[in-house]
């Protein structure tokens, strides 16, 4: 049995969750090499809000006030309807103070960037070459790579998102989960639009805008619509499609649209899959999206992917085999995992209502629920963090 020190992890994807696990080993020392299919990790992408939650992840390997430093903190989080009238606010400001944890919007380049710079020298990432396959022996763990290349290590993770190579291998093949909206997301120089720490989301009937400022002069927004699978905008009208969809809906939504240059937003479906009760064999372990996709609606897809980064790193240079720290691994966070998948679908279903009655009722209750009641969730889900 070799020992933590070591051991030789080989980690498939370098998004924020497969970077989180070799900053996480890094800081441990253990080797660990990373293999990402892009040519380059370029500063692309829409923002991310760190949680309160990640961010305590995050501070057990030294990383939080780095990632705070590169993004914007919340004041307040909003729910507005499409008038601009407030359905719900929660101060997150004083719940911060109180559990010494920020939440953090930032740019998920930036976020990335910091994370690539703590995550070893320039050699333990490779890109360009993706995981294709892998053989399990029971001793190694090698790998096969898109370059025709082979790789061996004591471990494999595959951090390589929702259509990830290695789950199929471990899992199967499966279908993904539509969820029934599709969704836009952009970013836009219109800080001077936004209040500065307001995060809000406005909610109407099948559709939802949000809007965060992530710092250094941005600002990051989000929609969503209920729509069938596979919907896709006229080249060149996405942005129009948007005007026209979200026409009087309250300020600044019309600006921040017309702030926005077409080339920096994206569309895509919303898919996740259905929990699985395992998500381990052997040497090889799955992380974040390839382990638990989830809809974006609670806002922890990222956030988790942080959180198994922290925990594998922990249980993979603690004593033990290479068996027993995927066990525990799997212990500490499938079912906190799989109940945040949970969470976030019905979320979604609830927000994305349609119906008159329904919402009518729906805002009602939120607004007369207390605001200590929002408190505690945001509480209970830093605390929950293994």
């Amino acid at each position: 049995m070799t020992s933590p020190s070591s051991r030789h992890v080989l980690i498939a994807g370098a998004g924020i969750g497969g970077l989180t696990l070799a900053c996480a080993l890094r800081r441990a020392g253990v080797r660990a090499t990373v293999f990402e299919r892009a040519e380059a990790l370029r500063p692309v992408g829409a923002g991310i809000i760190v949680q309160m939650n990640a961010s305590v992840a995050l501070r057990r390997i030294g990383l939080c006030d780095a990632v705070a430093a590169e993004g914007e903190r919340a004041e307040q989080t909003l729910i507005l309807d499409p008038t601009g009238a407030r359905i719900t606010r929660v101060d997150v400001r004083s719940v911060q103070e109180e559990l010494d944890a920020p939440m953090v919007s930032i740019h998920r380049a930036r976020l990335q960037a910091v994370l690539r710079a703590h995550a070893g020298p320039e050699e333990a990432v490779r890109l360009g070459v993706s995981v294709t396959g892998f053989q399990d022996d029971g001793a190694r763990v090698t790998v096969s790579l898109s370059d025709g290349d082979t790789v061996t290590g004591d471990v494999l993770v595959g951090a390589d998102g929702l259509r990830s190579a290695v789950r199929a291998g471990l899992l199967g093949a499966q279908p993904t989960r539509y969820s029934g909206y599709t969704s836009w997301r952009g970013i836009c120089p219109a800080s001077d639009l936004v209040k500065a720490g307001h995060f809000s989301e406005t909610w109407g009937p099948g559709a939802r805008f949000g809007i965060v400022p992530i710092g250094h002069g941005e600002v990051y927004w989000y929609a969503t619509l209920n729509a069938p699978v596979g919907s896709e905008d006229a080249p060149g009208q996405t942005l129009a499609v948007l005007q026209a969809r979200f026409a009087g809906w309250h300020a600044p939504i019309a600006r921040v649209l017309a702030a926005t240059s077409p080339e920096r937003v994206l569309r895509t479906d919303i898919h996740d899959r259905p929990p699985v009760r395992s998500w381990s064999r052997g040497r090889v372990t799955l992380l974040g999206d390839a382990a638990h996709p989830m809809t974006p609606n609670l806002g922890q897809g990222g956030c988790q992917a942080i959180e198994d980064g922290v925990v594998l790193g922990e249980c993979l240079t603690a004593p033990g085999s290479v068996e027993d720290a995927l066990r525990a691994y799997e212990s500490r966070r499938i079912r906190r995992a799989n109940a945040l998948v949970v969470m976030s679908r019905r979320m979604g279903w609830l927000a994305q209502r349609e119906n008159t009655a329904a919402r009518f009722v729906r805002d009602t209750l939120l607004r007369w629920a207390p605001q200590s009641a929002a408190r505690r969730q945001l509480q209970t889900l830093v605390q929950g963090m293994s």
